[in-house]
């Protein structure tokens, strides 16, 4: 079995109920086995020579109410390679708990805090997870930001000691998905890629550009309106006349373009227009 050598946070946000789990190695498609995260009950990220049954069956237990410890106490106990594993686990309120085999390559460790566990091995040194955890407990913002930020301060610190390759991102939410279908809010993935961390946040920032949510709506009327008739018709998605006036025919038009553009999501009732879609629109 090939090591995943990783470090990785997992975390919690008690106020918007958002689990996560965000990962960097040097291992092609990290995302595909370290993160696992389930709405109201907890994340997990298994790594080192991965038992990848830490996960589906972390999450199951969660499920049924069991704490972050005794899900590490339960899955390290009927795992005859225990010593070779590395797991970090938040649960549904928010309690921690890493455990690193003591077979792990050097540097390995974790700690673990309230609404948080970060976990690492094959590292460079121990200011690695250090600078994870110390990043966490003190940023704002996002639970999806403070988690890239957490990866980011760890590998300034020190990182993977073979070097980078990739990194994902995986924050869950009740019916946070595209639609509301299901838990999956955010999930991005850099399989491979010089700097991965960097490019994970650039995903991350294109997921909240085409999915996150309106903060300022400008009224559609006037000099503005005549802007966007214009941008429209030049861009063959409108062809009647520029009035100004925000009709049926001009929403049809921008709607069209939004669907091209995958901007759909920011589409605002009324006589009004999402603040970030009309400046790319306008290309401001």
């Amino acid at each position: 079995m090939k090591t995943i050598s990783t470090f990785s946070i997992v975390g919690f946000d008690p106020e918007k109920q958002e689990w996560g789990v965000a990962v960097q190695s040097k291992f092609l498609a990290a995302g595909a086995a370290v993160p696992f995260a389930k709405a109201g009950a907890g994340a997990i990220a298994t790594q080192a020579n991965a038992n990848l049954d830490y996960g589906e069956l972390g999450l199951i237990l969660l499920q049924k109410g069991y704490s972050a410890k005794q899900v590490v106490d339960a899955l390290v106990t009927m795992d005859e390679g225990r010593d070779q594993r590395q797991v970090g686990v938040v649960d549904s309120r928010g309690n921690s708990y890493t455990y690193t085999g003591k077979e792990c390559s050097d540097w390995a460790g974790g700690i673990c805090g309230p609404n948080f566990s970060c976990q690492g091995n094959i590292l460079v040194n121990k200011e690695t997870v250090e600078a994870m955890a110390e990043s966490f407990q003190h940023s704002e913002g996002s639970l999806a930001h403070r988690l890239i930020e957490a990866l980011d301060a760890a590998q300034q610190a020190g990182g993977d000691s073979r070097g980078r390759q990739a990194a994902a991102l995986l924050v869950v939410k009740e019916h946070g998905s595209y639609g509301g279908f299901n838990d999956r809010m955010i999930d991005l993935r850099v399989d491979d890629d010089p700097d991965p961390i960097g490019k994970l946040a650039h995903l991350l920032e294109l997921h909240e550009l085409y999915f996150g949510t309106t903060e300022v709506k400008v009224p559609m009327e006037g000099e503005i309106c005549r802007q966007v008739q214009t941008a429209l018709k030049e861009k063959g998605h409108y062809s009647g006349e520029i009035t100004g006036i925000y009709d049926d025919a001009t929403k049809y038009a921008f709607s069209k373009w939004c669907g091209i553009e995958n901007y759909e999501e920011r589409i605002c009732e009324g006589e009004f227009m999402d603040e970030v879609v009309l400046n790319i629109l306008l290309g401001k």
